[in-house]
């Protein structure tokens, strides 16, 4: 759960870069109202995270400014690139959200409950992005985000 709290402090830090620099009044609300949905997401993680005795993660910080960072470099790309940006970021997080539900145990309800809502709305996010006229990154783009989602996965789950 906690990497998924920290996918939520990205989202965050992501959707707010993008809407920053958003060049679009229309496009700059969709990328605040897609923030604000997140933020139900990290309330939903960290209050289960409290309840399994756990903690966040130490690297919050650390976390949200490298994603802020990412954002601002897909909203300077343009909106339309920024977009696709959603789009990968949403698919891979859907995964990753898939796969963690195939590991949790069926007795966790609550677990699988936060997890299975959260890969819709991912899902949405996703959908609402190519809506917009989100364009696809480029393959080597696509491979570095999953390298960087790898690297924080791993790193989360232990810090």
């Amino acid at each position: 759960m906690r990497v998924n709290h920290v996918g939520e402090i990205c989202a965050q830090a992501l959707y707010q870069a993008q809407a920053l620099f958003s060049r679009d009044d229309t496009l700059r609300r969709h990328f605040e109202t897609a923030a604000q949905e997140e933020l139900d997401h990290l309330a939903w993680t960290a209050e289960r995270i409290e309840e399994l005795g756990t903690h966040t993660s130490h690297l919050a910080p650390i976390w949200w400014a490298g994603a802020f960072a990412w954002g601002s470099l897909a909203g300077l790309a343009g909106d339309k690139l920024s977009l696709g940006f959603v789009v990968e970021t949403e698919r891979q997080v859907e995964a990753h959200l898939a796969s963690h539900l195939d590991r949790l145990p069926a007795t966790d309800t609550s677990s699988r409950a936060i997890v299975d809502k959260m890969k819709r709305e991912e899902a949405e996010h996703a959908e609402a992005a190519l809506a917009a006229g989100a364009l696809t990154l480029p393959a080597p783009i696509q491979g570095l985000m999953r390298a960087a989602a790898k690297v924080m996965t791993t790193v989360a789950h232990r810090i």
